[in-house]
């Protein structure tokens, strides 16, 4: 048991308690908190320090305040994350700083922690309009995991976020094209240059970043095949070219006649801007989609053009992603084992792919049903 003690003091009562020895000086090391208003107060706060003593989570005191903590953490997770992550982290904590950076590491609380939530669910946004639940929940996320390594690190007693509650974030309607309202959409597309982009990514399922990261060197002609290796993202406007978002995501993808038939005219087509641009023609990658003079096509953009022809196109109005979720919901709906439905989407479960598409699988159960009577007594 660590050596304490309860003696008065300003009025009140205070303990004293051995905590160990430095371990860089050697000096014995003592906490001292006053303040309580009676002796029984004094010897349970004693007796709560004295066994984090014993199972060696005492925490020594600090003035260190959470904004700069903070700093130091993100510089630290750098090396660790994708570009896209690390820039979100950034943004999430410039918000943490401004609402609670001032406070002392040590002393924020699960109550001060709910009550910025909640100022951001209400004006947080930069012109003082409310930021959505996801926002909000995405800057939980990171604050947990910062306040997880502090406590990890012995800075603080215990992780105040962990015991925050962060907004519930409900999952928004999943809006997707029948067939009919895809070949609609091509129809309208025929006329950009980016159709061959638009018929890769509904019929692969693949993520905007991973078509446009797509290389030539990428693809097996022959045996029907694309790998998908690396994505293309932007930050601030600067495109980058890096990793996919996790190591399920690298994976092989199988095509068949359209999705071939379509990479072999964007090869031409490529072949007659690559021709028309001369000397401006970027030479700095082997990219399957890119802009008229070779460089990389901007993601942003690239969802602003398929906007447009939705516009023009006049089907129900969904985002570019949603190309990916009317491939998987096609699929499901064609009897596609939803294996393989998961593996061709890069999901790191079916588990995934099954509470994604749960929409789909009651139409997927009630077919089964019919199937099985009919091959029993049919």
């Amino acid at each position: 048991m660590a050596r304490g003690s309860v003696f008065k003091r300003s009025g009140g009562w205070a303990y004293k308690v051995d905590t160990g020895f430095h371990p860089e000086t050697g000096k014995r090391r003592q906490k001292v908190k006053q303040g309580f208003r009676t002796k029984r107060e004094a010897e349970l706060a004693l007796a709560e320090v004295q066994k984090t003593v014993i199972d060696g989570t005492v925490v020594s005191g600090t003035n260190l305040r959470l904004g700069d903590f903070l700093d130091e953490w993100l510089a630290g997770q750098e090396s660790r994350l994708r570009a896209t992550t690390h820039y979100s982290y950034n943004v999430a904590v410039g918000r943490l700083k401004k609402h609670l950076g001032r406070y002392k590491l040590q002393a924020l609380t699960p109550m001060q922690i709910e009550k910025f939530y909640a100022e951001l669910l209400d004006h947080g946004g930069r012109n003082g309009e409310s930021l959505s639940p996801k926002t909000v929940r995405n800057t939980h996320v990171v604050l947990r995991k910062a306040l997880a390594d502090a406590e990890r690190l012995g800075l603080v007693p215990r992780n105040a976020a962990a015991a925050a509650r962060g907004p519930s974030v409900s999952r928004p309607e999943m809006t997707t094209w029948t067939s009919d309202q895809l070949r609609t959409f091509a129809q309208v597309a025929e006329r950009s240059r980016m159709r061959h982009a638009f018929t890769v990514l509904a019929t692969t399922g693949m993520r905007r970043g991973e078509a446009l990261g797509l290389r030539w060197g990428d693809i097996d002609f022959d045996a029907g095949q694309l790998a998908i290796v690396q994505t293309v993202t932007a930050i601030e406007g600067k495109i980058l070219i890096g990793k996919p978002k996790t190591s399920g995501s690298r994976r092989t993808v199988y095509v068949h006649d359209v999705t071939v038939k379509a990479l072999r005219q964007q090869r031409q087509l490529q072949a007659e801007e690559r021709l028309a641009a001369g000397p401006a023609w970027s030479q700095d990658n082997d990219l399957v989609f890119r802009t008229p003079t070779g460089d990389p096509v901007n993601p942003d953009w690239f969802s602003r053009h398929f906007d447009q022809l939705v516009a023009e196109a006049d089907v129900p109005r969904i985002r570019l992603h949603d190309l990916r979720h009317t491939n998987a919901t096609l699929s499901l709906k064609a009897g596609v084992h939803p294996k393989i439905v998961s593996e061709r989407l890069g999901h790191s479960s079916i588990a995934i792919t099954l509470d994604m598409y749960s929409h789909v699988t009651p139409g997927i159960s009630r077919d089964a049903a019919a199937t099985v009577e009919s091959m029993m007594f049919e």
